[in-house]
């Protein structure tokens, strides 16, 4: 990668503040954490009937990804765990891995970095210090393996592109967007996780996600704050949403 100054992403600016022990230096906010839908039956009900409608997508979560009570955040230690796991069994993963590698941005485990952070953000990405996880922002594999995809992207956006200006609200739209279509963030799963998928028509779904992902990164980027970040988003969803490179197409799609 050439030598370029040190830049963040996605939220850009100080992002989430860090405790012990930290990178060298504080990451960007980028997977911006929302809330996920959580349900509880009654302490003294009888034999559950037959589930519908937003008990069927809750019976759909748990088997998924277990039940709702047995997601708390997690410690660092089982984040690195997890960490080590997407990176030698996540396809997606190590598709962007080997697509850094051959665009001469090869990184390895030093790149990547697990800690605690104040924002509710399950990671950042910082051109000096790599990809950040927080474990305290993340409750189970599947979000951690969301994480590291996004900001991979990030990565691969910086290393492929000669001027890429995180303080450029266009710019950080484009990679927002990319990272929110491409790395899972709104597969249809992660929408149910969030409660989204089923409060409005399926038609434009993954579409309506990208933008609204990408909207709230960029709004916390102190570049961009309030009507710049939603008029950056808009332009740059025409061109940015189509452009699905590394991969041919949205993978998953």
């Amino acid at each position: 990668m050439e030598s370029r100054s040190p830049q963040l992403t996605a939220g850009g600016g100080a992002g989430p503040s860090c405790s012990s022990p930290p990178p060298p230096g504080p990451p960007a906010a980028a997977s911006a954490a929302e809330p996920q839908q959580q349900q509880h039956a009654p302490a003294d009900a009888g034999p559950a009937p037959p589930r519908r409608g937003p008990d069927r997508q809750q019976e759909y979560l748990e088997q998924k990804y277990g039940s709702k009570e047995a997601h708390v955040n997690l410690t660092k230690e089982q984040v690195e765990g997890m960490l080590d796991r997407a990176l030698e069994e996540s396809g997606t993963v190590k598709y962007l891995l080997e697509s850094l590698k051959l665009g001469g941005c090869g990184v390895g485990r030093s790149f990547f970095h697990v800690t605690a952070c104040d924002q509710q953000v399950g990671g950042g990405f910082s051109t000096d210090y790599g990809v950040i996880l927080c474990h305290n922002r993340l409750q189970h594999q599947r979000e951690v393996e969301l994480a590291v995809a996004h900001e991979l992207i990030h990565a691969y956006d910086y290393c492929r592109a000669a001027n890429l200006d995180l303080t450029n609200c266009h710019h950080h739209a484009c990679t927002e967007i990319r990272a929110a279509n491409l790395s899972g963030d709104c597969s249809f799963a992660s929408e149910l996780l969030r409660g989204n998928a089923l409060s409005e028509s399926l038609v434009g779904q993954h579409k309506r996600c990208v933008r609204r992902r990408a909207l709230m990164s960029v709004a916390m980027n102190p570049y961009c704050a309030g009507a710049k970040a939603e008029q950056a988003v808009a332009d740059m969803m025409p061109k940015c949403f189509k452009d699905t490179d590394p991969w041919p197409r949205v993978p998953g799609l």
